[in-house]
């Protein structure tokens, strides 16, 4: 390795250790939470948990020729300036794109759950000096996000992935904005196979106090867009009720 190349490696190094330091640690502070609620407190899902298979669902470049970013960011009305949360981020598809679309007056908080995914994503990010985007490392039950922060938060064929959905949604819920949006790409498909059906997540959404916005049809990201609103106060856990996947038959007589 000469010594230009040398120097850009450790320098790289420098800014990935240093934006991991930031993310995990003081930037964005995140609150001190009055009661933190546990996985246990909420109700199981009655559905199966599909499991994460890859930090990769298409290449870049097939996702490209499909127009497939573009195509989201527009249904999801994402214009410069937003501050918008990449959960699932996987190897930074989305959160590469968004970067520029909120532009450099914008924020980008791209996370996932994988310690060595997000090491990858915050090196990449680092490379390609992404100076308005932050790395976090998020929980199973609790993306961990900094309060009324986000004009939007995008989960792309990730939902199915989501073991305790009630408790991810319920902690997501403070991180919006006041007319902040939650974003969901997913299939129309059974979850154990890397899908949801529609019914069922505006079901799971409901049950934590989200009204559903919108529902459209999104062929070039091999499925839907649906987006979702906080409305009324945070139901208390034990106040949630799951949704049934298939529910008990009315007994006879």
């Amino acid at each position: 390795m000469d010594g230009g190349r040398a120097a850009w490696a450790g320098a790289a190094a420098v800014a990935c250790a240093l934006l991991l330091g930031a993310c995990d640690a003081t930037e964005p502070k995140l609150p001190e939470r009055k009661s933190e609620a546990k996985a246990s407190d909420f109700p199981a899902a009655d559905r199966p948990v599909a499991t994460i298979v890859s930090a990769r669902w298409s290449t870049e470049e097939a996702r490209d020729r499909l127009n497939e970013a573009e195509e989201v960011m527009d249904g999801a009305g994402i214009a410069k300036g937003m501050t918008v949360a990449d959960i699932g981020a996987g190897e930074g598809y989305y959160t590469i794109r968004l970067t520029q679309r909120v532009g450099p007056d914008g924020r980008v908080l791209a996370e996932d759950i994988v310690p060595e995914v997000r090491d990858a994503l915050a090196q990449r990010v680092a490379r390609e000096r992404l100076d308005n985007v932050s790395v976090r490392l998020g929980k199973a039950d609790d993306p961990r996000l900094p309060e009324a922060s986000f004009d939007r938060v995008l989960m792309v064929h990730m939902y199915h992935e989501i073991a305790e959905p009630y408790a991810f949604l319920w902690h997501l819920r403070p991180s919006l904005r006041p007319d902040g949006l939650v974003v969901v790409v997913d299939a129309n498909r059974a979850t154990q196979n890397h899908g949801t059906p529609p019914a069922l997540l505006r079901c799971e959404f409901e049950a934590v106090g989200y009204r559903q916005v919108s529902m459209r049809p999104m062929p070039s990201a091999g499925g839907y867009l649906a987006t979702f609103q906080a409305v009324g106060p945070r139901p208390e856990p034990s106040a949630i009720r799951p949704c049934r996947l298939n529910p008990p038959a009315p007994k006879a007589g």
